[in-house]
């Protein structure tokens, strides 16, 4: 189910359970002490509106029983806000450059981790284990670089960690593919992928005026809640979404010609044929006409052919 959320923007009066006090310069400051240039292969951008990380925190609910991970952590701006609210926070940022900064502002923080690395080098439970372990509840908070958003996202849907929430700041664009239903344009693998797993809220807007240097896409406040119970076991949801990425590797295709052609799979053509019409569905129709009960059923019915084969 996806919901359509406007907060207000946050201000200290939202959290009156903040447990630290930090010193909060202005980025700007922070970028001329620390000599910061801001790098368009890295999808770096300055986010000059607060409020924005105070109502991506708001809708994490965070408590001392969270431990978060962020990933890009750029100058801390959103870090300031993750610091005071949750129990555990391991902030993650690849670009050496901003190191000295996150140190300096978090470094003396206990409950503080930082970590210079590519997240998606790194198995996430691995970097638990050695930073944040043992935490009641695991959540993600990030405003993620655009030019990883896609892979990041898989990292922490295809992890054995359960993240009971995720709070992403990501392209617009990307946010209306994973809440859009099927028979739109936008709906695919990252829709399924998201919505198999967790409810998606679209919180908040987030203009392109709102960055420095502005990008050229607006973007948008994501939170994702994990459907509790699971839908179904893990192991079972991937082989769906084996089907799901063949259905949908090359969109234009309808989809009996598209999972006959996909290297994904190795059924044959009256395999995939007899399928689809056990299944009721018109081997002439287009991935993007498929609910997710549509591709559950067509697993199963293949499962069982190949299984008598």
């Amino acid at each position: 189910m996806v919901k359509h959320i406007e907060n207000s923007p946050a201000n200290t009066s939202v959290f009156p359970n903040a447990k630290i006090q930090l010193e909060k310069p202005p980025l700007k400051d922070l970028c001329k002490k620390y000599n910061i240039r801001f790098k368009k292969r890295l999808g770096q951008n300055l986010l000059l509106d607060d409020n924005i990380h105070g109502i991506m925190v708001k809708s994490a609910h965070l408590s001392k029983d969270d431990a978060v991970i962020e990933v890009g952590a750029g100058l801390g701006a959103l870090t300031w806000h993750l610091v005071q609210y949750a129990g555990k926070v391991l902030a993650v940022e690849i670009d050496p450059s901003f190191i000295p900064c996150l140190q300096d502002r978090f470094g003396h923080l206990p409950h503080v981790k930082l970590f210079r690395g590519d997240i998606l080098n790194h198995e996430l439970e691995d970097l638990i284990q050695e930073f944040i372990p043992n935490a009641k509840h695991y959540k993600m908070i990030s405003n993620l670089p655009y030019y990883i958003t896609t892979p990041v996202l898989f990292h922490f849907l295809e992890s054995p960690i359960n993240f009971e929430l995720i709070v992403v700041m990501v392209q617009h664009e990307v946010g209306v593919r994973m809440s859009a239903g099927y028979g739109t344009k936008d709906y695919g693998v990252l829709s399924l992928a998201v919505q198999s797993l967790y409810h998606v809220d679209l919180v908040h807007f987030v203009p392109r005026t709102c960055f420095v240097p502005r990008p050229e896409v607006d973007s948008c406040i994501v939170r994702l809640r994990k459907i509790t119970p699971p839908l179904m076991p893990e192991q079972k949801r991937k082989k769906i979404l084996q089907i799901v990425r063949s259905s949908f590797s090359q969109r234009r295709k309808n989809i009996k010609n598209a999972l006959k052609s996909s290297p994904l799979l190795h059924y044959s053509p009256s395999q995939i044929l007899t399928a689809l019409q056990l299944a009721g569905i018109e081997p002439t129709r287009r991935a993007e006409t498929l609910t997710w009960n549509d591709f559950i059923q067509l697993t199963d019915i293949l499962e069982k052919i190949e299984v008598q084969s």
